[in-house]
């Protein structure tokens, strides 16, 4: 796996550790992922996006070309703004996952690098006649994330002005001579931004972020955070066996856009009734460790497995959030689960902060600012 740009650029980044991260090597903390996590719900965090490709599409047909191969609707999409969609095989298995945004005179493809040679080939075994060129940027743009509720005023101290956007709205914006994007992010539960900038850039507009008061954050803390936000990851969460409804993610669907690949199979499963399993939320005690691929038991009956799981610090005590497969008339909110060794409930998704110190049997009012979480951010 290649350094992210960040990474390439990293002399004096700071105490860092340093891992394999959805197709890329990047920091994996800053010395305590606990605190990082803290900064991200409470503060202000600042983390590498280097692991995520970026893909170009041009021509004439780009448009047309593109809204018959996703699940979500690009044919209506405003210059500015983006979607979330899968890719999907005839047989509606979701072959990948991706934001796609529109530039006006080009659509971006956003996405992992892990995705990347996968997603590549498919446009190219889908482009026939089509007046559709596909460039891969990722050598031209790398980007910063920044979330927390501090975000917007950390990025007009650092010099980065913004106007309010709505989630995946873009804008360009021009940083001490360098152009950048600037992309809200998806969650409404959650002020988050995107920088999207050249890489010989990055490092100084990492360290403008920390003076402004950012907190550096590594991807252990990114977990934490795409766990507790119920956001499934492909290859961990999601795979080619699965089908788009199991996975929950009606943000990425579209029933009015007209035909793509694997519609079939989606508008079948749409018409005719819901999947036999979904994706969901659990959360355990602390006191016994869950893990990926763990089974969940109800009435003494297999009913799911685990997909993901993060260890977090809550107000004095021990929770495990986890993601997982569970059979739907069995998922229900509040209904007890056995998983492995482990009792846990099942939870709606994303995990709010409320639910999280309740769980954790605290009986404090207005604790639902990550500011009583146990690690507080630098």
């Amino acid at each position: 796996m290649g350094l992210t740009a960040l990474q390439i650029h990293s002399e004096g980044l700071g105490p860092a550790s340093v891992g394999d991260y959805r197709g890329a090597t990047t920091a994996a903390s800053f010395g305590d992922p606990q605190a990082e996590f803290a900064a991200l719900r409470g503060g202000c965090g600042v983390y590498d996006l280097g692991f995520r490709a970026k893909i170009s599409l041009t021509g004439s047909d780009r448009v047309r070309w593109l809204n018959g191969m996703v699940t979500n609707n690009i044919r209506d999409l405003a210059a500015g703004h983006g979607v979330y969609a899968f890719l999907l095989n005839p047989q509606g298995h979701i072959l990948g996952d991706f934001y796609a945004y529109n530039r006006g005179e080009s659509i971006t493809v956003d996405t992992d690098r892990g995705q990347l040679e996968k997603i590549l080939a498919t446009f190219d075994h889908y482009i026939i006649m089509d007046d559709v060129e596909v460039g891969n940027l990722s050598e031209q743009l790398t980007a910063l994330g920044i979330a927390g509720p501090k975000s917007s005023d950390v990025l007009a101290a650092a010099g980065l002005k913004t106007s309010e956007l709505q989630a995946l709205q873009m804008q360009s914006v021009m940083w001490q001579g360098t152009e950048c994007t600037l992309v809200r992010g998806e969650s409404p539960e959650q002020v988050s931004y995107e920088i999207w900038l050249a890489p010989g850039s990055v490092r100084q507009l990492w360290d403008a972020l920390l003076a402004a008061g950012a907190a550096p954050v590594g991807s252990e803390a990114l977990e934490m955070q795409r766990i507790v936000s119920g956001i499934p990851r492909y290859g961990v969460d999601i795979g080619e066996r699965d089908l788009p409804q199991e996975t929950e993610q009606a943000r990425a669907l579209n029933f009015n856009k007209g035909c793509y690949v694997g519609q079939e199979i989606v508008e079948r499963i749409r018409s005719r009734g819901a999947v036999h399993r979904k994706f969901t939320g659990f959360v355990g005690d602390g006191t016994e460790q869950i893990t990926p691929g763990t089974k969940i038991v109800a009435g003494e009956k297999e009913v799911g497995e685990i997909t993901s799981a993060a260890s977090l610090h809550l107000a004095g005590a021990e929770k495990t959030v986890a993601l997982g497969y569970i059979r739907r008339e069995v998922g229900v909110p509040g209904r007890e689960v056995t998983i492995g060794s482990a009792k846990a409930t099942v939870v709606q998704l994303p995990v709010t902060d409320g639910t999280l110190l309740q769980e954790a049997g605290s009986i404090k009012s207005g604790l639902s600012k990550s500011a009583n979480l146990e690690h507080h951010p630098a």
